[in-house]
């Protein structure tokens, strides 16, 4: 079971690392502007957000096998709608309704649920397989973003270079296909039939959830999607090369996500969390204000050897705090606040970009996640001591 959620983090790691970069140059080749990539991006995790709502809700009622088959569907009927799409509205609305992620983490009704599958494991690997799950992400998002140079190959021996990127969506949809075949080999979990998704964690769940939101929104303002964009915009740097320092940047994160889980058992899940953090954060207030290309891109790789050491260790945290029938709501329910948050702010980011101000979204992006990492630690370091370590 665990080889096939793995497998199809991968494909669909590989699908989201080539539309993050992709999909900005398909709306600037639409002759769309910043503020519609923004307002795009934003649809797109509004949309994830509240159908990861929806499984928290109501998705105990449902196998989970049965769930992920419908959103692997709906990832192929995704890719196809992109590729066949080439106005603005239109293209808002299938993003609501989308499985599409502008971002480098897995900001979809996916995770959930995929994670209520991992969390299945004995606590004391617990760490180390959402570590791997996260590890492989991070690689094949990598490869995907290596991918996003194909458009100007295929430009380059005849393709029309509109045409050429709304094949990479239909490379995403056929993804989708594979990934539903892979789904389609777990065991058909039985539905909870409880009413009350959240039972005795509930207080501490939303608790968790209040202040993953202050750091997802902090991270929609530098969606990759957003971040390429402002590479395309204030250096002129062209998709092949934003494609391959991508490539770098997440090959960076999936090893350093590979040391969470040694670095956890050493200092602790929420130290693991926060100490990898702050200097993230500070390295991309830093590329904000670089005077050129070369140390911005240095700065901006620093950032990612820590940025992501985070997920699994947060992912670890959450399930290791809640009851084993709370898994799938607390999964889905720390999740939604986070997606929720973080739609909003590519819209900002947008509207600040149309208005000159280039720099700016990557510092407030910066200041407040070191703000969350703070809180965090406060709130939350008794806590994992109380309970003897979680790791």
């Amino acid at each position: 079971m665990i080889g096939r959620v793995f497998a199809a983090r991968a494909l669909r790691a590989f699908a989201d690392g080539l539309v993050a970069v992709v999909l900005p140059a398909y709306l600037l080749a639409l002759g769309m502007g910043q503020l519609e990539v923004g307002f795009i991006s934003t649809a797109t995790l509004l949309g994830s957000a509240l159908g990861t709502l929806a499984v928290g809700r109501w998705g105990h009622r449902f196998p989970i096998r049965r769930l992920l088959l419908a959103a692997a569907l709906l990832m192929a009927a995704t890719g196809c709608a992109f590729a066949g799409l080439d106005s603005f509205w239109p293209l808002l609305v299938v993003s609501f309704v989308s499985t599409i992620n502008p971002g480098s983490g897995d900001a979809s009704l996916f995770a959930p649920l995929e994670h209520t599958m991992l969390a299945s494991a004995p606590a004391q690997a617990r760490t180390n397989i959402f570590a791997r799950y996260s590890f492989i992400g991070s690689m094949c998002g990598a490869g995907g973003s290596l991918f996003a140079a194909a458009p100007e190959w295929l430009a380059g021996v005849g393709w029309s270079m509109v045409g050429a990127l709304q094949a990479m969506f239909l490379v995403y949809g056929a993804v989708g296909v594979l990934v539903w075949f892979l789904y389609r080999g777990l065991p058909a979990l039985e539905a909870q039939t409880s009413e009350a998704p959240l039972g005795p964690s509930r207080a501490m769940v939303w608790r968790l959830a209040a202040l993953f939101s202050v750091d997802s929104f902090a991270g929609g303002l530098v969606v990759n999607s957003l971040l390429a964009l402002w590479l395309f915009e204030r250096y002129g740097m062209s998709l092949a090369a934003a494609g391959a320092f991508f490539f770098w940047t997440g090959l960076f994160s999936a090893v350093s996500q590979l040391l969470a889980g040694p670095l956890a058992r050493r200092i602790g899940l929420v130290n693991t969390m926060v100490f990898t953090h702050i200097p993230s954060s500070l390295f991309l207030i830093g590329a904000a204000l670089a005077p050129t290309l070369d140390l911005a891109l240095g700065l901006l790789l620093a950032r990612s050897a820590l940025s992501q050491m985070d997920v699994p260790t947060r992912s670890a945290f959450v399930m290791s705090v809640v009851t084993p029938a709370e898994r799938p709501a607390a999964a889905s329910f720390t999740a939604v606040p986070r997606s929720l948050a973080s739609s909003v702010s590519p819209s900002l980011t947008g509207a600040m970009f149309a208005a000159g101000a280039m720099a700016t979204p990557l510092v407030a992006c910066g200041v407040l996640k070191i703000a969350y990492d703070l809180a965090l630690l406060a709130a939350f370091r008794r806590v994992e001591a109380a309970r003897g370590g979680l790791a």
